[in-house]
């Protein structure tokens, strides 16, 4: 599965809302799952996107063809816009589905991973956080992938939650506690993310 990750700085807001909505028509694409996300809490106007595909044929595929179609009205609401793939690894929780409609709170962190250190990552991803999160109420469900298009150094972690106050419950417990028990400072160059709340009209 490849995973999408469109980050935009808003100009226009209502605008931009606008446009939005019309990414509805991605149902009619073959090979798309699903697309959600919504507004930073902590960047006024900066807006986060996700979505997600069978694979990169089917979305090279819907770059080539419809997508700058249904992009236009969105032209000149906002003032920058970065998109990074990265291609599915491991499910926070077993059977993830990329729906949105449950959702309150989305968090995602780029993690940038020395090379020696890819495999011992992605080890105490799975045997460490992923268990932490999968059993912390009100976490939905969540991905861990690596980046496509030569960052391959970079790693996405983006989980679900029903509720601002239930991740923040994890957070306050769990994650200096889990970070010195993964080793993370020796595996990572830098940690970046947001917590983003969900739009639920942008929704595909």
């Amino acid at each position: 599965m490849l995973v999408k990750w469109i980050r935009c700085g808003v100009v226009d807001q209502a605008g931009f809302d606008r446009g939005q909505r019309r990414w509805a028509a991605l149902r009619e694409q073959p090979g798309f799952r699903g697309q959600g996300g919504g507004w930073s809490r902590s960047q006024p106007g900066v807006a986060h996107l996700f979505s997600f595909w069978d694979g990169r044929s089917s979305y090279d595929a819907f770059m080539a063809g419809p997508h700058d179609a249904i992009a236009a009205p969105q032209d000149g609401s906002y003032e920058m816009l970065a998109v990074r793939l990265f291609t599915h690894r491991l499910e926070v929780k077993v059977g993830f589905e990329a729906r949105f409609a449950d959702a309150d709170l989305l968090r995602v962190a780029l993690c940038k991973v020395r090379p020696e250190r890819f495999e011992h990552f992605s080890q105490m991803q799975q045997r460490v956080w992923n268990p932490a999160m999968a059993g912390s109420p009100g976490m939905l469900r969540g991905i861990f992938g690596q980046g496509q298009q030569g960052q391959a150094d970079d790693f996405l972690v983006l989980s679900m939650w029903n509720s601002a106050t239930e991740r923040g419950k994890y957070r306050e417990q769990a994650v200096a506690r889990l970070s010195e028990r993964a080793g993370l400072d020796a595996d990572v160059v830098s940690v970046a993310g947001d917590v983003v709340d969900v739009v639920q009209s942008w929704t595909v």
